[in-house]
């Protein structure tokens, strides 16, 4: 086993993916928190999906510059097209002309055509779009890791330095407005930090998972927390674990990284909500006794 943990961190393509994953665990359960919070938990997953409209942009682009690789500009491409995606759905659901899950089906839909037909005037086909799909880890470079980084920092740095503003948005616009925040420009700024998390976490589980790295472990902390910052703590901390430990499972056992990622999020929610029922079910036994002695007691019978 020792040997075994030696040969993992030991390897150039390990360090580079879990340096990944650790970033990728840290930053998108903190977004996760503010959209769950609000009720839009599906945002990132149409993000996500028109991401890849920016993927196959940016191939294209660099198809037509000639540059090596043809995709070196995907993940570029992807975080402009995810920004102006993400504005585009918070501007319309603001305008209240229409819903938000009509925007959200929208890019859903718009999304991946976008990314297939561009794909093919790049001269690609659509199974090059499968590794953005669904996450090719081993395949991160060095300036991957850089791009990942510089996002990262930002997403921590805005995510936390601005909480408390985020918050009062996320929690009650109209308690917000009352008190002179930007709610409009908050709003805004919570749905370009969600762009950007996708692109960050595009390499490890894909577009189309990972909407469940800034819901799941979310999800899983507030089985516990009692309250807005704890469930965020605790979610981050939840997202580093799984996510690394999905990764290194994959290293010993030949599967792909993304799925084992979420499947195993899934899987240590059912745990937990397993474990919160039945931590339930005995408080309430223990209540319903505690009553049912108080009211037996010789000093409340009646006369």
């Amino acid at each position: 086993m020792i040997d075994a943990l030696i040969t993992l961190f030991s390897s150039p393509m390990m360090q580079r993916s879990l340096l990944a994953a650790i970033i990728v665990g840290v930053t998108a359960p903190i977004i996760g928190t503010y959209l769950v919070h609000r009720r839009l938990a599906m945002l990132g997953d149409g993000i996500g999906h028109i991401s890849l409209t920016g993927v196959a942009l940016g191939w294209l682009l660099g198809a037509v510059a000639n540059v090596t690789p043809a995709n070196s500009w995907a993940i570029p491409g992807a975080i402009v097209v995810s920004v102006l995606g993400a504005v585009a759905i918070e501007l319309v659901r603001q305008s209240g002309r229409t819903s938000g899950d009509t925007a959200l089906a929208m890019l859903f839909y718009g999304g991946i055509a976008g990314g297939v037909l561009l794909i093919g005037l790049a001269g690609g086909t659509s199974a090059q779009l499968n590794s953005y799909l669904f996450g090719s880890i081993s395949t991160v470079r060095w300036s991957d890791i850089s791009l990942i980084s510089i996002l990262g920092i930002a997403i921590i740095a805005l995510g936390l330095g601005l909480a408390p503003a985020l918050f009062s948005v996320t929690n009650d616009e109209d308690f917000a407005r009352s008190t002179g925040l930007p709610v409009r420009g908050l709003s805004l700024l919570i749905a370009i930090l969600s762009a950007l998390t996708v692109a960050v976490a595009m390499r490890v589980v894909g577009s189309l998972l990972v909407s469940a790295l800034m819901v799941i472990p979310v999800a899983i902390a507030q089985l516990g927390a009692r309250s807005f910052r704890s469930t965020m703590g605790i979610a981050m901390a939840l997202g580093v674990i799984i996510c690394t430990c999905g990764l290194s499972l994959t290293y010993f056992v030949d599967l792909s990284p993304g799925a084992t990622i979420v499947v195993g999020a899934i899987g240590l929610y059912a745990v937990a909500f397993t474990i919160r029922a039945v931590l339930d079910r005995v408080r309430r036994v223990r209540r319903l006794r505690q009553a049912r002695a108080h009211n037996q007691h010789p000093e409340h019978s009646a006369p």
